[in-house]
């Protein structure tokens, strides 16, 4: 897995932006869409002050940072970890926003138990073996503090557009989807009782109608891609 996403960290932006074309949506659409959906968890499990506070937060399998420009400002630090060193030092070569930015082995976070108030993951569990996603899972939980929060965002292999996307896209091709209720499943298992989630990007708008439309759609399996929140 490393050697894989070295090779494709210097066109990453490139290959997503090709993969999704059909849509009529440039990357950027897509992580707006994820941002808000961490917004929305935030506002409504701390409260709005906690927007841009204190809240310490690890993104696991960050790549490039693509997704940081648009988080940094819900946290007062920011921290990405990745298998592959290429995405890593580009991250921090384009200084993509988060504070720190480590390779890890895949299998133990370089981390404390209690760490961080947020750890997520942006489609990233599809490209773990099966096999190891409860690992995976539980090490997010471990350095998450008991109140904080484990986010799984994943593609909607419900959607037929979605699984378009995913063929499309050079380094998905070793991708296993899994549906929102295995991440659910995959929490609970780690010992977190407290889960919710929802589904997203059920149209290619970010016109004001539509986003209320998509917050009322959030529990119908057709959205783009969900997102599943444990609560430690």
């Amino acid at each position: 897995m490393p050697d894989a996403f070295d090779g494709y960290a210097a066109d990453y932006r490139e290959l997503v932006e090709e993969s999704v074309s059909f849509s009529g949506k440039k990357h950027d659409f897509f992580m707006r869409a994820k941002a808000r959906v961490f917004e929305d968890h935030i506002r409504s499990e701390y409260g709005a002050g906690a927007l841009g506070g204190q809240l310490k937060a690890l993104d696991v399998g960050c790549g490039v940072g693509a997704m940081h420009p648009y988080v940094r400002s819900l946290f007062g630090h920011l921290a990405g970890v990745d298998v592959s060193g290429d995405s890593i030092a580009r991250a921090r070569a384009s200084k993509a926003g988060a504070d720190e930015y480590l390779k890890y082995d895949g299998e133990r976070l370089p981390f404390a138990e209690n760490a961080f108030d947020f750890t997520f993951c942006v489609c990233v569990l599809h490209h773990v073996p099966p096999a190891n996603w409860q690992v995976f899972v539980r090490e997010m939980t471990r350095v998450t503090r008991p109140g904080g929060t484990v986010a799984i965002v994943e593609h909607n292999p419900y959607n037929p557009l979605t699984r378009l996307a995913v063929a499309r896209c050079p380094f998905d091709h070793d991708a296993v989807l899994l549906q929102r209720r295995r991440s659910r499943h995959l929490l609970r298992a780690a010992g977190i009782k407290r889960t919710r989630g929802r589904y997203f990007l059920f149209a290619p708008s970010e016109h004001a109608l539509a986003l209320s439309m998509e917050r009322l759609l959030a529990g119908v399996p057709l959205g783009g891609q969900y997102v599943q929140f444990g609560m430690v």
